[in-house]
């Protein structure tokens, strides 16, 4: 399907304009992401991790297993962004990657189905995948998954299209992506899908070329070894304490939520397999569904691109039934990226056989398929949007407000123990008190890191109890803290 005559004479003449699909992409979806994003620390949309990455990352600590080195490295550079709140420039970091995810859907539609008859279709993707509830969940928040997107996406552009310039660099994105999250581990047997040259280099030998993006892979990885040296600096956020190589194993093992693997029974597993189903429909509604489908099924061609996406389908929905965390649902999304492509694939092809004098035909698929979009997008947005969720940040306020001078505050549970780190270790409020996470106080590390955290605390151990502690230092009165459906403080 060409373009329309005036964009092909101005991209003759301003190159420009041949950049302006993915650049209206990028701004139509940072609009609907900024329209939705979280002001500040937020629990919406799953996302109660944000207080411990956002103060992690804010202190040069170590967030939880696995670490996340890659994660906090970026969210540092976009904390330092002199807008809005602490927590609101790394929520932002979140909408920046999921558009930049959507952009590299829209090129590789683009790649494959050749920038003239591949423009709509790539726009289609692109916004497929930007829109889906769970991603745009995602990008409002903040959270590992969005930059995770990103570089699946990436790997897949350069694996998909490959040329031997880059395999040091496909080598070492893919480093860097396990530096991320672990999961990247699914995308390692694309290093194997095919070894023959490229770009008309017969010269070049697979097992080189094998050797070559195994040593950027090693080199990519060692971001891990970053956490050690973060670690000797004593942060107070300082998961596993890695200065020792079985404490670092530990936390990028992420042995801490080994029990979650392997655990759902057949019935089980039959029943989330529905589930996934019909959250693939919510994702993408049925016109989605069946351009995917039409695609993979009637479409599908022996080629990189079509092999790789049908593996990253494959494997990261196997791995979402058999893991049992309340979370399973967002390794989805390297599933949703494929399927995105798919519908790319599938409406590149319908695009393609209009014939290229009925422009009337083309511009009525255009209004159409962004009609579908749009009004997805607008029954989604109300389950997403987390710009008016504020329990964080009244929980935090009221915490540090409530509680009285010198306190032991003994915080419990993932929501308060976050939130009260983000507000008394990020953001400096009420130095006077010491926080102690209740459920930690049987790990060797995080003793270490009290002591370190606060000199003057006596803590009392092994393996001390809430009131251990708070006996150790009876001076102090002791709070303690939680957070179930609302704020539950109690100070003796």
């Amino acid at each position: 399907m060409p373009l329309p005559r005036f964009y092909l004479e101005m991209t003759a003449h301003r190159p420009f304009f041949r950049h302006l699909p993915p650049l209206l992409l990028a701004s139509l979806l940072m609009g609907v992401y900024l329209s939705t994003l979280a002001p500040g620390l937020t629990w919406a949309n799953s996302g109660s991790d944000g207080g411990d990455l956002i103060t992690a990352a804010h202190t040069g600590g170590i967030a939880h297993p696995t670490g996340y080195p890659l994660y906090l490295l970026l969210a540092r550079l976009f904390q330092t962004i002199p807008i809005g709140s602490l927590a609101y420039r790394t929520n932002l970091m979140s909408a920046v990657f999921a558009a930049l995810s959507a952009i590299l859907i829209y090129g590789l539609i683009v790649r494959a189905l050749d920038l003239r008859h591949g423009w709509l279709a790539g726009l289609t993707a692109g916004l497929a995948f930007g829109l889906a509830p769970l991603v745009w969940s995602q990008a409002v928040i903040t959270e590992v998954y969005t930059l995770q997107a990103f570089l699946t996406a990436l790997i897949l552009y350069l694996y998909a299209f490959p040329t031997s310039r880059f395999e040091a660099l496909r080598g070492l994105i893919l480093g860097l992506a396990m530096g991320n999250h672990l999961t990247t581990i699914f995308l390692i047997p694309l290093m194997f899908l095919d070894f023959r040259a490229v770009d008309g280099d017969r010269a070049q030998r697979p097992a080189s070329s094998l050797t070559r993006q195994l040593i950027w892979f090693a080199i990519g990885l060692s971001l891990y070894l970053t956490l050690p040296l973060r670690a000797l600096t004593d942060p107070p956020v300082n998961w596993g304490n890695p200065i020792t190589l079985k404490r670092l194993w530990w936390l990028v093992s992420g042995e801490l939520y080994q029990g979650y693997y392997l655990q759902p029974q057949m019935a089980e597993i039959g029943g989330r397999a529905q589930a996934w189903a019909s959250l693939l429909v919510q994702q993408f509604g049925w016109l989605g569904m069946l351009a995917g489908i039409f695609a993979l099924v009637l479409l599908f061609k022996p080629t990189r691109l079509y092999l790789s996406t049908l593996w990253i389908g494959f494997a990261y929905a196997a791995f979402a039934l058999v893991y049992t965390s309340e979370d399973a649902h967002l390794y989805l999304i390297p599933v949703y990226l494929a399927f995105a492509v798919w519908i790319g694939l599938g409406v590149g092809s319908v695009l393609g056989k209009t014939p290229s004098s009925s422009r009337v035909l083309l511009w009525g698929a255009g209004i159409l398929i962004t009609a579908c979009l749009g009004f997805h997008a607008f029954a989604v947005a109300p389950q997403v949007d987390a710009s008016q969720d504020q329990r964080a940040e009244m929980f935090g306020r009221q915490v540090m407000a409530e509680v009285p001078k010198d306190a032991l505050v003994f915080v419990k549970g993932d929501r308060a123990v976050f939130t009260v780190w983000y507000f008394h270790f990020a953001l400096g409020q009420r130095p006077d008190t010491a926080v102690v996470v209740e459920e930690f106080l049987h790990f060797d590390w995080y003793l270490e890191t009290l002591r370190h955290t606060y000199p003057a605390l006596n803590v009392p151990g092994p393996l001390p109890w809430a009131q251990n502690v708070a006996d150790a230092n009876p001076s102090r009165p002791a709070c303690f803290v939680e957070y179930v459906e609302q704020a539950e403080i109690l100070c003796e």
